[in-house]
């Protein structure tokens, strides 16, 4: 199967496992997993933060960053589709306590700035507290732009506001906005506007499992209780950090690659009777099939060796286990369906057979 359902399906690589067969390992409870410790270090360097905390999930990161910043009975702004409100089982709330003010977003997930000053609560008994702003980056495929993240991180601080940055593709975006080809140096001007951030390595990056929290090494120290409590202490995780140490020295400058493949099926479905195509900087194209059409159009390319998702919209996401030839099989499996003759983004003819 060509798996564009997310870029969570990507399979180790066998540099990757054998990464992972060698590392040396500890007990990561007590402290001493070398390789664990060795991640820690590299990405909280690389992101410029004082400290960092390997964690099971991007989920579970996000809640221990949430939880560290806020008190039970705060409150913590945040956009109305974002991950860390919507998709994340309402953990804030129900685990921490923590309120959410969820305001609309555009199409690309900004929230207006009136909008997110007018949320901040006035110190009064009868308001939570507001104490976090929390921003994601990418948002649906799309780079934040720099001009608006420096705009409402520096509005939150005006008002006593700490941010946290959901980064589980940041190194799509700092690949996507590296101005002088250093990606590392993109991943820093996008961090340095926040005061926490969880970096995902199971997405793009390629490896099986983990996120990571970066951020002060006082917040690090509540986000480590937090981890305790919420059942995220592992024990010899140095195999799984490997595997995220792997990713950051070798697949890092390679996300350039997800974004041409997302370009190139972008433009193969471009002009299409009956699709709307919205594709993004990045490794994420959306399409809408505008008569209804989509949910047979999924079942159609599953039979045709095709996966993708439907939740809003259709999204294919491309990865390190995809290629070229996959993504022409995808376009030429959706113009047969679309009733249209299959045409290969550089003009030529493409053969719809089974990839």
């Amino acid at each position: 199967m060509i798996d564009l359902r997310s870029d969570t399906v990507t399979q180790p690589t066998e540099a990757m496992r054998m990464a992972m067969l060698n590392a040396p390992v500890g007990d990561d409870v007590f402290g001493d997993d070398p390789t664990v410790n060795a991640l820690q270090d590299r990405i909280a360097q690389i992101t410029g933060k004082e400290s960092a905390l390997f964690m099971p999930s991007g989920t579970q990161s996000n809640l221990c960053a949430l939880m560290a910043h806020c008190e039970r009975g705060d409150e913590y702004i945040v956009g109305q589709n974002a991950h860390t409100y919507r998709y994340e089982g309402g953990g804030a709330a129900v685990l921490g306590s923590i309120q959410p003010q969820p305001l609309s977003q555009n199409l690309q997930g900004e929230m207006a700035l009136a909008e997110i000053a007018a949320a901040i609560k006035p110190i009064d008994c009868h308001f939570a507290r507001t104490r976090l702003l929390a921003l994601e980056n990418t948002w649906n495929g799309h780079p934040m732009s720099k001009a608006y993240l420096a705009q409402t991180t520096g509005l939150a601080r005006q008002h006593g506001l700490a941010v946290h940055l959901d980064g589980a593709r940041l190194f799509n975006a700092a690949v996507a906005q590296a101005e002088d080809g250093t990606v590392m140096a993109s991943v820093r001007r996008i961090v340095d506007h926040f005061d926490s951030v969880s970096v995902c390595f199971s997405k793009g990056l390629g490896a099986p499992v983990g996120s990571a929290l970066c951020g002060s090494s006082e917040l690090i120290a509540k986000a480590l209780r937090w981890r305790k409590v919420l059942g995220g202490g592992l024990r010899q995780s140095g195999i799984l950090a490997a595997a995220a140490l792997h990713a950051l020295d070798h697949h890092v400058d390679r996300l350039a690659d997800d974004h041409t493949l997302a370009q190139r099926l972008a433009q193969g479905l471009q002009g299409v009777p009956g699709l709307s195509v919205r594709s993004a900087q990045t490794n994420i194209v959306f399409v809408d099939v505008i008569d209804g059409r989509g949910p047979a159009l999924l079942d159609d390319l599953r039979a045709h060796g095709v996966l993708a998702t439907g939740l809003i919209g259709l999204r294919f996401v491309t990865h390190l286990g995809v290629d070229a030839a996959a993504i022409d099989h995808a376009v030429s499996c959706i113009h047969r369906f679309m009733g249209q003759p299959s045409v290969h983004p550089n003009g030529a003819s493409v053969n719809a057979g089974i990839y």
